[in-house]
């Protein structure tokens, strides 16, 4: 298996460096990885190292707990796309899913979703797939995956559980094969990101991509 081909490069923690993504852009070019995702304040600088590559540039939106108004996402998009963001990874809010706030869950993804299409850019909706019932991972398929996003993703990384194998094949079940699936979230080894791949996921989001490569070639 050729790993690199399914790494989303990140780094999202609240100290990262422009020396981080120098280093995280500079191995993500050198190895082919298909993404970096930096935070908002870096994409700029990002788009700028990975330039005549092949290598997306990918920032997330509302993140991590996606508490954010509507119109504050929406802000948050603009001005991504604005500075050369390729994919927007747009964390949903997860206290109106909670509170079965379907309807609110669908006019946030109404609002930003046709911009996003508009300016023929990628969206990644991010659910927190361990904070979630089965059957509400189940509604968030039906929701998002008929709207046409491009990816779920599973996880900021933030939530007190990891990804599971049992939920990127629920999600896979439910979902369009047009829809693809990111796993993230505690994916510290080869072995368990091949896992997720077996299981359905299209792309592994890790902070060590690094290590799950070399890992792969030992």
């Amino acid at each position: 298996m050729e790993i690199a081909a399914y790494i989303e490069h990140s780094i999202l923690k609240p100290t990262t460096t422009i020396a981080d993504i120098e280093k995280l852009c500079a191995e993500a070019v050198r190895h082919n990885f298909t993404t970096v995702c930096v935070p908002p304040l870096f994409v700029k600088k990002a788009k700028q190292l990975c330039v005549n590559s092949a290598v997306q540039i990918a920032t997330v939106i509302g993140f991590p707990f996606g508490y954010s108004a509507v119109e504050a996402k929406l802000a948050e998009v603009l001005l991504a796309m604005v500075d050369g963001a390729d994919e927007l990874e747009v964390v949903i809010n997860i206290a109106a899913l909670k509170n079965n706030d379907w309807q609110y869950l669908a006019n946030e993804l109404n609002t930003i979703l046709p911009i996003i299409k508009r300016k023929q850019k990628g969206i990644k909706i991010i659910i927190e797939t361990a904070l979630l019932t089965e059957d509400e991972i189940i509604k968030c398929c039906d929701l998002y995956g008929i709207a046409g996003v491009n990816f779920i993703k599973t996880s900021t990384g933030y939530a007190e559980k990891v990804v599971l194998i049992e939920s990127v094949k629920l999600l896979r079940k439910h979902l369009a094969d047009a829809v693809k699936i990111n796993a993230s979230g505690d994916i510290l080894s080869f072995q368990f990101a091949k896992a997720l791949i077996d299981a359905g996921a299209d792309s592994i989001a890790c902070s060590n991509g690094m290590l799950v490569l070399e890992e792969s070639k030992s």
